[in-house]
């Protein structure tokens, strides 16, 4: 490592490979950090090339350095704006049973009456 990267560092970087798990970025001539699919963007990514590509100029945002092992975790996520949540409907939930219309509702009450005959019947 060239540059000493802190977490918090928000560089720009190249993309140098993708992988089904996410895209290595060269933020130097010597340095690279790996961006996780769950770190691209908000919501669910399926295929990593479908947002990125080699060669493409990315800003990213340093996750943690691993001086150890030399491992850069790095976020484009996390510079863009997260999306508002879904809104729920104000509009309150109804029963199933609101949903049964007066023509539904004969032909229960139909079954119903029937019933009671065939209890009768088998009584005989």
């Amino acid at each position: 490592m060239t540059n000493t990267y802190q977490t918090g560092d928000k560089v720009s970087g190249k993309v140098t490979g993708i992988q089904p798990y996410g895209a290595f970025v060269a933020l130097d001539d010597q340095t690279q950090g790996l961006v996780h699919i769950s770190e691209i963007t908000h919501g669910y990514v399926k295929e990593v090339s479908e947002y990125l590509s080699v060669g493409q100029e990315v800003d990213v945002k340093v996750l943690d350095v691993d001086s150890k092992s030399k491992k850069i975790s790095l976020s484009i996520r996390a510079l863009q704006e997260q999306p508002p949540a879904a809104q729920k409907s104000e509009k309150p939930r109804q029963s199933l049973q609101s949903h049964v219309n007066e023509s539904d509702s004969e032909g229960f009450n139909t079954l119903k009456d029937k019933m009671q005959e065939w209890i009768k019947r088998s009584g005989q």
